[in-house]
């Protein structure tokens, strides 16, 4: 019941808001797939200009609070990619199979044991040339589109306004208009529902026809959820599936060892939810497929003539071939993700010249998990990326904060009646004005300070590499953000898109650093990271005893999995695999001395 899946076995998560806004232009035609993000619409307008100019397509702007601009500007630009890569691929298949062209980077960039990299293979060392051109013929036949999927974070769902002050409708706020901006498209693809469930958001999509099977089971549209754990899987998977949306796949991302926002849960590791998928696959299936079929047949929808099935990809920290093949081969990982790395990928993202050299020479040390999203939720940070200089520079000036220019994560009510977001120049005015009124002592208020002013402008900052690096001459558009996982520590120089992908297949090493952990053995200390900084701002509250002890006990679990895992990772050397156990008892050793087995007895 799936599309026709990429030839590749990898693919480009969503970054940010601005560096896979047009990752679809720059690599579809090569079979990779990618992630648009929708949160932006701003951006998605101003790049749909520009696009529109480069490719000589007519352009017609869409001005903001005219009649449901936010969905039309999606539904244009996404048409707009659309059409582009359609002609992309079409000329592709009509270069010649030589040195350097098109159509032979497609068949050289896709994995050894590919079939169609076989064929190719056989192409090459055929000698009669009318089975090598129908072989030719048979290879330029095969050629897949890699996907050009769309990304909404569920929890911007900002209500919209119109010009004259007016609230709109529900369906008008943020992620519902991107949703009906996306179902409205021409792409057959998919959405990637991310960062939490939303009831409203996932009514919405039973009204959009192509989310429904056709008669020959396929899909025009699918919904891929984004999820941290087996239960949030089985609980949002139920909610759709009851509406008679089928999900197509479970994408499973670490919490922590990730890029954008990091959700640390309760220490859940993504070794033993992985191994959850594995063990309840085919149950999560069968009750999935009960329920799904049921809320066809009261629908009077078409029904499949077999139960659907889903796939299981998996991204976080990735970074050497043995995990990603170990990744797949243990757990049935169909796909991974490899974000970060493409950071350093100039033909594949947005991404600005500063940028790039400042994360190409980024160290451990250098990647934070920071407090600056107005979202309250951990974000993984660049401390010099021109961002957090920007910010760091207008606190010392007296004047912290940003002009709230979008507003996509405009939530607070604590000084106004319409919410404004706490990253903004007027909140951060209001609430310095409050604390000093409050008299606090000098340590409490610096403190209290420190807080409110580490907030930063992310919606329209991830953005503006865009604007920098397409030289579109944007006002207020000079200062970057960006949200790269631990893993770009690893790397240490910028790379093409050819090389990036042969590190991917193993054809070539770009990662240096032979003293790497595991991608399983980094998690897991970026979690005990997270669980000592719980347990040093401990209160006497029950609650917060019970969740401490919920997140060592994981912890310890997860401990104790991955050294009945290690024997089983044949991709490793024996070498490597002492060195993970050794690791491990040092990291449970760590847990223990953050806080012994008695403490909250």
């Amino acid at each position: 019941m799936s599309q026709i899946q990429s030839p590749h076995t990898f693919h480009i998560p969503v970054m940010g808001t601005g560096f896979t806004i047009d990752s679809p232009i720059r690599v579809a035609r090569y079979g990779i797939s990618s992630v648009i993000s929708l949160v932006d619409d701003t951006l998605i307008e101003d790049v749909r200009k520009f696009y529109a100019k480069r490719y000589n397509e007519p352009y017609e702007p869409i001005e903001k609070h005219s009649e449901d601009w936010r969905a039309r500007r999606i539904t244009a630009y996404l048409n707009l990619v659309d059409k582009i890569v359609t002609k992309q691929v079409e000329d592709l298949k009509k270069t010649a199979f030589t040195v350097g062209s098109e159509i032979t980077k497609y068949f050289e960039f896709l994995p050894n044991e590919s079939p169609l990299k076989i064929l190719y293979h056989k192409m090459l060392k055929t000698q009669d040339p009318i089975e090598k051109t129908a072989l030719q013929s048979d290879l330029r036949q095969q050629i897949v589109t890699g996907r050009i999927d769309v990304n909404i974070m569920t929890k911007l769902d900002r209500l919209n306004y119109a010009k004259d002050g007016t609230q709109l409708p529900d369906e008008y706020s943020d992620a519902l208009s991107a949703l009906r901006g996306y179902a409205q498209s021409t792409l057959t693809s998919a959405i990637v529902l991310s960062a939490g469930f939303n009831r409203k958001l996932y009514s919405y999509i039973e009204e959009f026809k192509d989310f429904y099977a056709d008669a020959a089971g396929t899909f025009k549209k699918e919904v891929i959820l984004k999820v941290s754990d087996y239960r949030s899987a089985i609980t949002q998977g139920k909610f759709l599936v009851k509406k008679g949306i089928w999900i197509s796949e479970f994408r499973v991302e670490s919490g922590l060892n990730c890029g954008g926002h990091a959700f640390a849960g309760s220490g859940n590791l993504m070794g033993p939810i992985l191994e959850e998928f594995k063990q309840k696959k085919q149950e999560l299936i069968d009750q999935l497929g009960a329920m799904y079929l049921e809320a066809l047949k009261l629908k009077n929808a078409i029904l499949p003539e077999k139960t659907p099935v889903f796939r299981l990809t998996a991204q976080g920290g990735i970074g050497t071939l043995n995990e990603d093949v170990f990744l797949k081969r243990y757990y049935d990982v169909v796909s991974t993700g490899w974000g970060s790395p493409f950071l350093l990928v100039p033909e594949a993202v947005q991404i600005d010249k500063d940028t790039l050299e400042k994360l190409a020479a980024a160290g451990e040390q250098d990647i934070f998990l920071s407090d600056v999203s107005p979202m309250n939720v951990a974000f993984n940070n660049l401390r010099n990326s021109l961002s957090e200089i920007k910010k760091c520079i207008l606190i010392n000036e007296g004047h912290p904060g940003s002009p709230c220019l979008l507003g996509h994560i405009a939530n607070n009510t604590e000084f106004t009646k319409h919410p404004i977001c706490t990253a903004s120049r007027t909140y951060q005015s209001l609430k310095l004005s409050a604390l000093k009124a409050m008299g606090l002592p000098k340590a409490e208020y610096d403190k209290q300070v420190a807080k409110v002013t580490a907030k930063a402008c992310i919606c329209a900052e991830l953005g503006h590499g865009v604007y920098l690096n397409e030289h579109l001459g944007k006002k207020n558009a000079n200062s970057p953000a960006v949200c790269p996982g631990p893993n770009i520590a690893y790397f240490n120089r910028p790379a093409s898109l050819k090389e990036m992908i042969d590190h991917i297949y193993g054809r070539m090493n770009i990662m240096p650093f032979k003293n790497r952990p595991h991608m399983f053995i980094k998690e897991l200390k970026l979690n005990i990271e997270q669980f000592e900084k719980l347990v040093k701002e401990r209160t006497s509250d029950k609650k917060e005893d019970a969740t401490i002890e919920e997140f060592r006990k994981n912890l310890i679990d997860g401990v104790e999995y991955y050294r009945t895992l290690i024997p089983k990772i044949a991709e490793e050397s024996q070498e490597f695999r002492r060195d993970m156990l050794r690791q491990l008892e040092e990291c449970q050793i760590n847990i223990l001395r953050i806080l012994p087995i008695s403490a909250l007895a």
